[in-house]
Parts: structure tokens; C-alpha cells; sequence
């Protein structure tokens, strides 16, 4: 079995996984129902003061538009995280940071993205009634993301997550029909029309929580590895099953609202590689990740219960 994952790792590294990574800026799924006439919903900030991979001007351009295209307001947080720029908006997006050692160094350690100061802040802000997005992919990410996300009770793991039982590893489809995808006010959306049976993700971290309630639970056979290096991997590397463990999760703290995800590019419409392959929102395989991800929101602005 590790033999054959540790093949699978080498494919996707590859086969563009790791590669140049560009949004689809074409990609604009049709959304029946916006929340809010067009600049006239809650703010959103997309954060962008932490090396972030993924900007609203950058891999998650699509992303923001599609945001903007139901009515919230959207603008780029380019400052570090306070009470008073925190004030800005109801909706902070936190996809991705990085702490500068690991800009262009994915290797060990990964230090925190945010300094205790900004945890506190972010914390409180939360509990006062923001709502947090917090996005973690595959290491390094989720070392950057650890500190802030146990300040919220989330346990999020420095590795990658790979479904050792499939040839395609490192695409994951979580179902309701097999319980991986959770019956909540996000998967059924407002309307029958926004209720949501699967969701796609393109590898990521897997997570634990104290008090969350899970959305994206990982089935049996999925594990993580956890190498020195991103994308490095040999018969050394540690292995963690993670059957039962979260890729996506929620939970109210305080007066506020948490969405917890391991996994990137689930929310990303993206080219990759030479090929332009398409990774995120626009992969065929993944029709109803443009409205996961609008449901997601509307429940973190109040729209959905």
C-alpha cells in the first residue's frame, strides 16, 4: 500500500500538481438566486498581509467574483489582523498563509503566519460575531494555520491527505450517500435547487475538532502523510490514518461562526501546468462546488441557519 501510494504522490507532483497554477478567469457559474443585490451585501475580506497563496486578485480571483456576483462586497485585506481593520468587514477569508521562512522554502519547520497578538485579535473579533473562513491545504500550509485555528478548537495536521484505497488519491469525492458529506443548513441551501449531494476536493490536510460539527468527513482508508519537504516522500515518511477525520467543519464561537476546510483548490477554478488542466470549481467531476461554496457563505453571513 505504500508502495503504490508513494507512486501515486509522485504522479501528481507530476502530473501538475505542484506546477504553475493560474485562475481560470473565464470560469463564472451561473447563480439563480444572489443573496444580495449586486455591492449591496455583507463585506467580505479576502486576506492578502500573510503570503497568502491564494488573493482575490491572485488563484482566487474566480472565487471573489463569484462572491461579488451574489451581492457581497469584497475587498483585499492587506494589513495585519487588528480589531480596527478587522472592523472592516463581517466575513474574513483566511486562505493559505504563510509565514515568510516558507514563501519559497517548504520544508520544516513551518512557523505560525500570525503573531499571538493577531490570534487574540481574530479571536475576539470572532467571538464578539465575525465570521471566519479558515482554508489549510497540504503541508505547509496547515503549520502556518495551526495557531489560529486552535485558538477556535480546530486541530489541523501538516500533511497530506491521500485516499490510499484509489488510484486517484488525491482527488477525494465526498457523497451524502455514503455519509462523507453531512446533511446541514450548508448542503441544503435555501431552495432544493442549492442542496448539494457531492463535493470535490484535490488533496489538502485532514483535521480534528472539540465541538465542530463536520461537513467533509474522510472515509476509511485515507491517510496522511507528513514529510520534511512538501512533495518529498520515501518509505521514511511518516503515515497517519485519518479514516474519520474532518476536511471540512463548523462551529459557532462565541457570537460568532467558524468554517474550518483542508483543501484549497476545492474552491479555486484554476489552470495548472503546461496542459492547463482545470483544478478547483471548473473540473468536471465537481459541478456543485461553485454553490458549496456560496452556501458556505451564506451561512456565515446569517443567510442560512
Amino acid at each position: 500500500m505504500r508502495t503504490a501510494l508513494l507512486s501515486l504522490l509522485i504522479l501528481l507532483a507530476a502530473g501538475g500538481a505542484i506546477a504553475q497554477q493560474v485562475a481560470d478567469s473565464a470560469f463564472a457559474p451561473p447563480i439563480a438566486n444572489p443573496a444580495f443585490p449586486v455591492g449591496e451585501g455583507p463585506v467580505v475580506m479576502i486576506d492578502a498581509a500573510h503570503h497568502n497563496f491564494h488573493t482575490a486578485d491572485g488563484r482566487y480571483y474566480t472565487f471573489a467574483r463569484l462572491l461579488m456576483r451574489d451581492g457581497y462586497r469584497v475587498i483585499s485585506s492587506e494589513a495585519s489582523f487588528t480589531a480596527e481593520t478587522l472592523g472592516k468587514g463581517q466575513i474574513l477569508v483566511v486562505s493559505n498563509a504563510l509565514n515568510e521562512r516558507n514563501t519559497e522554502d517548504w520544508s520544516l519547520p513551518t512557523p505560525s503566519a500570525f503573531t499571538p497578538e493577531e490570534v487574540a485579535a481574530v479571536r475576539e473579533w470572532v467571538h464578539s460575531g465575525g465570521s471566519l473562513l479558515l482554508i489549510a491545504d497540504h503541508m505547509p500550509f496547515p503549520g502556518a494555520a495551526g495557531d489560529l485555528a486552535a485558538a477556535l478548537g480546530f486541530q489541523i495536521n501538516n500533511g497530506f491527505a491521500l485516499d490510499t484505497a484509489s488510484d486517484d488519491g488525491g482527488t477525494y469525492v465526498f457523497r451524502r450517500a455514503d455519509n462523507t458529506l453531512a446533511d446541514h443548513p450548508i448542503t441544503n441551501g435555501r431552495t432544493p435547487a442549492e442542496r448539494i449531494d457531492s463535493v470535490v476536493s484535490f488533496t489538502g490536510e485532514a483535521f480534528q475538532a472539540d465541538s465542530a460539527v463536520a461537513l467533509m468527513t474522510f472515509g476509511a482508508g485515507v491517510s496522511s502523510l507528513m514529510p520534511d519537504v512538501a512533495w518529498e516522500f520515501s518509505d521514511s515518511t511518516k503515515q497517519v490514518d485519518v479514516s474519520g477525520w474532518f476536511q471540512g467543519a463548523v462551529s459557532t464561537v462565541g457570537k460568532g461562526r467558524v468554517a474550518v476546510f483542508g483543501e484549497a483548490a476545492m474552491f479555486s477554478a484554476q489552470l495548472a501546468g503546461p496542459n492547463r488542466v482545470a483544478v478547483g470549481m471548473n473540473h468536471t467531476r465537481a459541478p456543485q462546488n461553485p454553490q458549496f461554496l456560496l452556501n458556505t457563505v451564506h451561512w456565515l453571513s446569517g443567510v442560512l441557519e
